[in-house]
């Protein structure tokens, strides 16, 4: 067994020195992987989780304890960082309060986080030169408690279907539990409320061709369990999800990771993790490198929800479920 404190070590990550203390802590007791490990391995996909992260502000996902124990969902910088990390400060009207959120630049920010026990990185779909308009549309592909993954391989390709119709570039990934997500660079013109209706509006055309597979219910009692639920509310204000290559807090260190599109239908999610994920890096690189070369007008879609309004399909609350 570890000990509990052990020694410190330093990582020279770029220009800078991050001190890991307890690096032998096992964080993820299926695996046995430790804090150490969880280090090296955000070292090893360094330039796709900044890519993920450039310049959005980001809520840490913190296991002080390692995932068996205690989750801390971490607004603010943790106290005790290093003059140059770097935050942004955002505003939250329903508290009345901001907050100075982890805005990464360079990969030795994320490596601070993690000895700070951050195990999952959740980016707002915004950058901070201008938070308040999305430059990134999140199709969540969410599977209720009964559907099985076959079912979310199907919708996938109908969501892919959709986009290649529509012109845009999909880029696909394992959400690190049971689901995919699909990201779409968009020019950061609209708000979070034209951003989150186009992405109801796309929610129900996948629907329509896919309706034994799909829900957008709303009210998560009134869905069928079995159906992939489009979760279209991923694209509201301070509504996050674990970015490309962040660990999730499973027992087995699993891992949010992008695919081809042709992986689809192979992939296990349950393979893609903190272990495994490195190789795959080194042989194929970054697979969402391109992203930001890839920008789609959400004109189309928010069409498409101005017709779905006149038809009256009705809007979802405002409130979060």
């Amino acid at each position: 067994m570890a000990p509990e404190h052990s020694p410190a070590v330093e990582l020279e990550v770029g220009s800078r020195t991050v001190r890991i203390s307890n690096p032998d802590r096992v964080y993820f007791p299926a695996s046995g992987a430790t804090k150490l490990d969880l280090a090296r391995y955000y070292l090893a996909v360094g330039d796709g989780i900044v890519r993920a992260l450039y310049e959005r502000p980001c809520m840490l996902h913190r296991y002080p304890t390692g995932v068996a124990g205690e989750k801390v969902h971490q607004k603010r910088l943790p106290r005790g960082a290093p003059p140059w990390m770097e935050t942004v400060e955002l505003f939250f009207p329903r508290f009345g309060r901001t907050a100075d959120e982890l805005c990464v630049t360079e990969l030795a920010h994320v490596i601070w986080a993690v000895q700070m026990s951050t195990v999952e990185f959740h980016p707002w779909n915004s950058r901070r030169g201008d938070t308040e308009r999305p430059d990134e549309w999140r199709i969540d592909l969410d599977p209720m408690p009964d559907c099985p993954f076959d079912r979310v391989r199907r919708v996938a390709h109908v969501a892919h279907e959709v986009l290649d119709e529509l012109g845009a570039v999909g880029w696909p990934k394992t959400s690190g539990g049971s689901g995919l997500h699909v990201y779409v660079r968009i020019p950061p013109e609209h708000g979070f409320a034209d951003v989150r209706r186009a992405a109801l509006a796309f929610a129900r055309e996948v629907e329509r061709r896919a309706p034994d597979d799909v829900t957008t219910t709303w009210w998560r009692r009134d869905r069928d369990p079995s159906l992939v639920f489009v979760d279209y509310n991923q694209n509201a204000r301070d509504h996050t999800i674990a970015s490309a290559y962040s660990v999730r807090g499973t027992s087995q260190a699993t891992v949010s990771t992008p695919l081809r599109w042709d992986e689809i239908d192979d992939v296990d999610p349950r393979d893609c993790t903190l272990h495994t994920v490195p190789a795959r890096y080194a042989e194929l690189g970054d697979l969402h490198a391109g992203i930001d070369d890839a920008v789609f007008d959400l004109a189309p879609l928010l069409a498409w929800a101005d017709r779905d309004e006149r038809d009256g399909a009705p809007a979802p609350p405002d409130d979060e479920e």
